[in-house]
């Protein structure tokens, strides 16, 4: 199951991301666990300067910009581990 974190204190494009990712990975069918990161030091913690920022897998895939639809699915197709079962 990929692993999705929003980061961002809340505000208005913080919760735009967050419905956007949402939106695109229930379109692809993917499945996924999204978490929502808003302390400070969090944030900081992945290196990420500013916000809304996109983390899949641990790895900082967008910062600053709320990205299209497609290249969420991009990416979390990229990061998709194939299930063992």
């Amino acid at each position: 199951m990929l692993q999705v974190k929003v980061l961002g204190s809340g505000c208005p494009n913080c919760q735009r991301l967050e419905a956007e990712t949402r939106a695109a990975l229930d379109a692809a069918g993917l499945a996924y666990a999204l978490t929502k990161v808003t302390e400070y030091a969090d944030i900081a913690s992945y290196g990420v300067l500013s916000t809304p920022a996109l983390v899949m897998n641990e790895k900082v895939v967008s910062a600053g910009r709320i990205p299209a639809r497609s290249r969420i699915v991009e990416w979390a197709r990229a990061e998709e581990t194939p299930d063992p079962s």
